[in-house]
């Protein structure tokens, strides 16, 4: 009868580490599609850079 019942322990374990796997899981996918959402928002655009002469360094361009 003790194996039994330390099989069933096992099992029941195991059942227990599969869900909280799968709620782990599942809070983290949130989490990266909650980032991946925030990533896709529209950028500034992108300033355009104009080399001077004299100074060799680059600077943005007045539009």
């Amino acid at each position: 009868m003790p194996p039994l019942v330390i099989a069933a322990l096992g099992v029941l374990g195991a059942a227990a580490l599969a869900k909280v796997i799968a709620s782990e899981s599942r809070r983290v996918n949130e989490a990266l599609a909650r980032r991946r959402a925030a990533e896709d928002a529209p950028e500034a655009p992108a300033t355009r850079l104009e080399r001077d002469p004299a100074t060799g360094a680059y600077r943005p361009r007045p539009d």
